[in-house]
C-alpha cells in the first residue's frame, strides 16, 4: 500500500490538521489528513480481511479494538509530552531574562509542544479511520475503554461520565458551563434487531429535535446501547458514557452506572427494557434498563419508555 506522505502545499488551502502542520517550522513533510484516514482505514480492512474465515476470526473483536485502542493510547502518550512541553514553557516565560540562550530554549519548549499537538491529532485521525472502517466491516461499534476522548471529522467527542459529573456541579457553582443538555439512554442487550434499531432511532431523532444540542449518556452495555453510539457517531453528537465497573462494584455495577447517570441531571431518560421484536417477545424485561427508569421517576426527571409501534 502507499499513502500520500507530503504536506498540503502552502498556496492551496487544505483541511484543518493540514494547515496546522503547515504552520509549523519543521523541514521535513507531514503526511496529509487524507493520507492518515486512509491508512488507518486501510490498516482495519487488511486485518479484517486478514482474520475472516480463519481461526482467529473467533479472536477479531479482541484484536481489532486493540488495534485501535493503540492509537487512542498513543494519542494519549504524546498529548502528555506536549502538556509538559507547556508547562515548560510557562516557566521559561516566567523567568525570562531576556538572553539569546533563554530565548532560544523557550522557541524549542515551544516547538516541541506544537509539533506533538500535531502528532497526537495524527493519532486520533488514524484511530477515527480505523473505528469507521471496524464498524463497517463488522457492525460493531468502538469506544476508548478509558477517559475521554476528542472528536474528529469522522466522530464526535466521547466524554468520561465522572468528568461530565463535575462539570455538572462546577456549572452549578458557577465556574464552567459543560456544553449542551443531556439525554440518557438505557436499553437492553437482547433488543438489538432491526425493529428494536429502528425505534431506538426514531426515539434518538425526535430527542435530538426538542435538544439539537444534546449530548447522547448511556453505559456503553452491548446491544441496544452500542446501537445507540452508533446513532450518536453517525451524527456527529457528544457521547458520555457512564461504564459499570465491575471490578469495584461486582454484580451492582450496572446500578451503580444507572446512579452517574442520574448525576448527569438528563432533561430526559429514554429505556427499552426489552425488544420490540414479536419474536423475542418472550425475553425477559432488562433489570437494570427498569431501575433506571424507577431511579428517573424518583428524581422527578422525565421518563420515556421506548415501545413497539
Amino acid at each position: 500500500m502507499t499513502f500520500i506522505t507530503h504536506s498540503t502545499p502552502a498556496t492551496k488551502t487544505g483541511s484543518a490538521f493540514d494547515d496546522l502542520a503547515a504552520s509549523l517550522a519543521e523541514e521535513r513533510p507531514y503526511p496529509t489528513e487524507d493520507a492518515l484516514v486512509q491508512f488507518g482505514r486501510a490498516i482495519m480492512t487488511e486485518l479484517v480481511d486478514l482474520l475472516s474465515g480463519t481461526a482467529l476470526e473467533d479472536h477479531q473483536t479482541m484484536l481489532g479494538e486493540s488495534l485501535i485502542g493503540a492509537f487512542h493510547s498513543a494519542a494519549g502518550r504524546i498529548e502528555r509530552d506536549a502538556d509538559r512541553a507547556r508547562d515548560r514553557m510557562r516557566a521559561l516565560d516566567r523567568d525570562f531574562d531576556g538572553s539569546e540562550a533563554a530565548d532560544t530554549e523557550l522557541q524549542e519548549a515551544t516547538a516541541r509542544a506544537h509539533g506533538a499537538d500535531v502528532a497526537a491529532r495524527a493519532s486520533e485521525l488514524i484511530r477515527d479511520a480505523a473505528a469507521q472502517a471496524w464498524t463497517v466491516s463488522t457492525g460493531e461499534v468502538w469506544t476508548a475503554w478509558r477517559g475521554s476522548r476528542r472528536g474528529a471529522h469522522l466522530t464526535a467527542a466521547q466524554l468520561e461520565a465522572k468528568q461530565a459529573i463535575r462539570a455538572v456541579r462546577s456549572r452549578k457553582a458557577g465556574e464552567a458551563d459543560p456544553g449542551g443538555p443531556v439525554v440518557a439512554f438505557r436499553g437492553a442487550p437482547t433488543a438489538d434487531s432491526a425493529e428494536d434499531a429502528g425505534r431506538i432511532f426514531d426515539a434518538l431523532n425526535w430527542a435530538r429535535t426538542q435538544w439539537p444540542d444534546m449530548a447522547l449518556a448511556t453505559t456503553g452495555a452491548k446491544g441496544s446501547e452500542k446501537l445507540a453510539i452508533r446513532w450518536a457517531q453517525q451524527k456527529g453528537v457528544t457521547l458520555i458514557l457512564a461504564r459499570a465497573d465491575f471490578d469495584s462494584h461486582g454484580k451492582a455495577a450496572p446500578f451503580r452506572a444507572n446512579d452517574d447517570l442520574i448525576a448527569l441531571e438528563p432533561e430526559v431518560c429514554l429505556t427499552l427494557a426489552q425488544s420490540v421484536a414479536e419474536a423475542r417477545s418472550d425475553y425477559r424485561p432488562f433489570g437494570p434498563a427498569l431501575n433506571f427508569g424507577q431511579k428517573a421517576r424518583d428524581n422527578g426527571m422525565r421518563h420515556l419508555p421506548i415501545r413497539a409501534r
